[in-house]
Parts: structure tokens; C-alpha cells; sequence
């Protein structure tokens, strides 16, 4: 299970029969391929990805065209953003927590947190709405649904009892945990995601997948590390506030591939998110007064590096193509 092969600068690890596990680089998530009589994709990556999206499907042996369906862990834009191409050219149909699934085909502007999160988000729509117990069947395998909110209200994750298998999305990463929003989420979010690996611990799981990072072979100690670091914030909620600044502000720099000192005040001053944790974790009553504070965090955490006077993200990632997107890309403008 701990072997890996390469395919187009992913890798894909080799994970049990019938799953195929695509390690992606930012600003797309992992995506899981089930394989089967009716092949299903589990997250769809970034939607400026969506050309490599296609390529790792066709280079699996399952070409966009002959999956049955997409079903979203959650609905941040690295997860389902490549949902929009893969409905509109192949006729996909997507699946997703009802609660989330709402909101986006309600055209709601909190759907997918793009707007409060100043994140790219291209129009789709959810045909199947899952909830809790749900079994999805991909033939010859079943994948139960399981509610596993923390990350998201809606985020779920699905198990497959005969293979011991779990895709878990944002649940839980090898190395990492995801980063928590209470003005979006709700303010129980720590408590959600400590209650979720709670139910995940007592499945039978050998082998897990993982929206970031690598494949999980060991999913019991994952989870227990990440319950503790999880225990560690509902102590100190100011270590969850910094870990969800860094990511999103990381990953904005990923988007802009980049930004100088003019950018990055504009661009923190516009978002909703640095409004929000600025006055409300970190007691800043003027909102401006956090950004120095801020990239000094992203500088000595080795998030993010001045280069030419550009704070530049350190994860490896893969810049939008330049005129990407070109047509509506927050819910309130679908």
C-alpha cells in the first residue's frame, strides 16, 4: 500500500482494489477514483486544474466521460471546483451533503464559503443529495456515507465496510489537521471535528485517504494526532485562529502566485475572513493592525518567503492558468 507510481507529476499511490488515490498539488485537493461498473470520483480538484483532472482520469483508464458520478467530501473551491467543467462537458451528475447541496443550488452567496473566503468558484449543480447512512454504489462496491462535520457543516466522508476503506476528505491528513472556521462553520466547530474522528475511530479502517498530503496507512494513529491537536485548541482557540489564517492566506498567495506588500493590504483589507478572525479571535479593532502580525506568523512558520519583494507561498503549488476563470465565479454572480 505504501507504493507510489507518477503520473503527469501527481502521484498516485497504490491504493487497495478498486481505489485509485491522486496525490495533487495545491490549490487542488486529492481526488479518489472508485472503480467499477459505474466509476465514481470522489472531489474534482481545483477548476483551474481541470485540464490535469482530465488527464489523470484518462491516464487511469477512466476518462471523464465514463464517470457516473462526482461526489464532494465539501464544497470549498480546492475540493469541487472542478466540478463546474466536468458537469458542463460530460453531464456529470454531483453529489453532496444536503445542507451544502442547498445552499449552492439555492445559489445562496455563504454556498462553499467563496465569497466570505475571496476564493474562485465556478457555477454547478448538486443532483443528489446525500445525509447520513446514505450507501452510494460505484458496482461491485458500496460506500457508506458518513457525516463528519468540523471542516464544514456538510463535510461528510464515505466507507467502504468490505475493503476497510475510508475516503475522508478534510476529516483528518498523515500530517496535519484541517483548519476550522466558527464564522462560517459555527462556533462548535472543534467540538464537531473532535465528535467525528470520535465515530471514524471505531470503524474498521486499514487504509484512508486524505484530502491533503498523502495516503494514510496507519488511520489510527492520524486520528489520535489529530484529536489531540484538536483537544489542544478547544484549550487555547487562538492556535486554531492562527492555523486557519496561515491556510487561507497561504493559499491565497498560491492563487495570485504571489503578491507584494500594496497587494497583500488590498487584499486583506477586501477579505471577509481576515475581517472576521482580525477583530473577533485576535481582539484587533482595527483590522489593519493584524497584517504585520500576520506575515511575520507566515515568514517564521516557513509559510510563505519574500522573493523580489513578492511574499511568495513555500507548499509546492501550480498558479491558475492566466485568464482563468473567465465567467462568474462567486454563487451571488451564478
Amino acid at each position: 500500500m505504501g507504493l507510489e507510481t507518477e503520473v503527469g507529476g501527481v502521484r498516485m499511490s497504490i491504493a487497495p482494489e478498486p481505489f485509485v488515490f491522486f496525490q495533487r498539488s495545491f490549490p487542488s485537493a486529492n481526488m479518489v477514483l472508485v472503480k467499477g461498473d459505474r466509476p465514481i470520483l470522489v472531489d474534482s480538484g481545483f477548476g483551474g486544474d481541470i485540464a490535469e483532472t482530465r488527464h489523470l482520469l484518462r491516464q487511469a483508464g477512466y476518462p471523464p466521460e465514463s464517470v457516473t458520478l462526482i461526489v464532494n467530501s465539501h464544497y470549498h473551491c480546492d475540493h469541487a471546483g472542478g466540478n463546474h467543467a466536468l458537469q458542463r462537458d460530460h453531464n456529470i451528475p454531483i453529489a453532496a451533503h444536503r445542507w451544502e447541496a442547498g445552499l449552492l443550488n439555492r445559489r445562496d452567496r455563504e454556498a462553499c464559503s467563496a465569497e466570505w473566503l475571496a476564493q474562485p468558484m465556478e457555477p454547478y449543480a448538486v443532483t443528489r443529495y446525500l445525509s447520513d447512512g446514505d450507501r452510494i454504489e460505484a458496482g461491485g462496491v458500496s460506500l457508506e456515507v458518513i457525516e463528519t462535520p468540523g471542516h464544514t457543516l456538510g463535510h461528510v466522508s464515505l466507507y467502504s465496510h468490505e475493503d476497510r476503506v475510508l475516503i475522508g476528505g478534510d476529516l483528518f491528513h498523515s500530517d496535519d489537521v484541517a483548519w476550522l472556521n466558527p464564522y462560517r462553520e459555527g462556533v462548535g466547530a472543534i467540538s464537531r471535528a473532535i465528535e467525528s474522528l470520535d465515530r471514524v475511530a471505531g470503524l474498521k479502517i486499514t487504509w484512508a485517504s486524505s484530502g491533503h498530503g498523502e495516503a494514510i496507512t496507519d488511520p489510527k494513529s492520524a486520528i489520535e494526532a489529530a484529536r489531540a491537536r484538536y483537544g489542544k485548541w478547544l484549550e487555547e482557540p487562538e492556535r486554531a485562529a492562527w492555523h486557519a489564517c496561515k491556510r487561507i492566506f497561504a493559499y491565497a498567495l498560491m492563487l495570485t502566485d504571489g503578491m507584494n506588500e500594496e497587494k497583500i493590504y488590498a487584499y486583506l483589507l477586501g477579505a471577509p475572513w481576515f475581517m472576521d478572525f482580525s477583530r473577533h479571535a485576535f481582539g484587533e479593532e482595527e483590522a489593519h493592525a493584524f497584517v504585520g502580525p500576520l506575515i511575520a506568523e507566515m515568514l517564521r512558520s516557513n509559510a510563505a518567503e519574500w522573493r523580489e519583494s513578492k511574499l511568495i507561498a513555500l507548499s509546492p503549488y501550480n498558479p491558475p492558468p492566466l485568464g482563468w476563470p473567465d465567467g462568474p465565479s462567486k454563487p451571488k454572480e451564478w
